[in-house]
């Protein structure tokens, strides 16, 4: 692992489409960059996700936007086996086969409750395969843990950057409301700076 910022060790590996740092997947290729931070287990992540998820895949698919999803293992203690590690984990596994978007989508609509067990690495491989990844490495690197070390980078800088709650959103670095109208009314305005 190389020095990072803080004190802050970058895993040897990280998820295909990852940003330069290392830190998120990115997903769409336009001007302003939205980050969102996100839990696996957290459930107004889940809210966030129905009400502001489909809005922001409009504005990725329409070239709007860049949007980098940072999944975190930050409720790991509000369940017995880690259960948000091992999603993010996951997640990252779909990333690495081309699935990332629809892999959390489905983790989401899977979601656990707080404080019990979470899904079991077979049921988040079968998640992968109700969200269409097809990569036969998926369900090794799902049970491996190969990105495990990713997610505990992720969370470490997004506690550096000041991320204390999930999901939280920024628009071109700026702090905004995980909603629909804040996130649209921040896009559209850093696209007229």
């Amino acid at each position: 692992m190389a020095g990072w910022p803080d004190g802050v060790a970058r895993p040897e590996r990280v998820p295909a489409g990852a940003s330069a740092d290392g830190a998120g997947i990115v997903v769409g290729a336009g001007p302003v960059t939205v980050d969102v931070y996100v839990d696996f287990l957290c459930p107004f992540c889940r809210r966030f996700e129905e009400s502001a998820g489909p809005t922001l895949e409009r504005l990725t698919a329409d070239g709007a936007v860049s949007v980098v999803y940072h999944p975190m293992g930050f409720l790991d203690w509000l369940s017995p086996d880690r259960y948000s590690s091992r999603a993010a984990a996951a997640s990252g596994c779909a990333a690495d086969a081309g699935r990332f978007t629809e892999y959390a989508r489905m983790l989401f609509r899977w979601q656990p409750a707080e404080g019990g067990p979470g899904l079991s690495d077979e049921e988040l491989v079968e998640a992968g395969g109700a969200a269409g990844v097809v990569d036969g490495s998926f369900g090794e690197c799902v049970r491996a843990g190969v990105h495990l070390g990713w997610v505990g980078f992720v969370t470490a800088m997004a506690g550096r950057a000041g991320v204390e709650a999930t999901p939280s959103v920024l628009v071109e670095g700026l702090g905004v409301s995980a909603d629909t109208a804040s996130i649209v009314g921040a896009v559209l305005e850093a696209g007229r700076g």
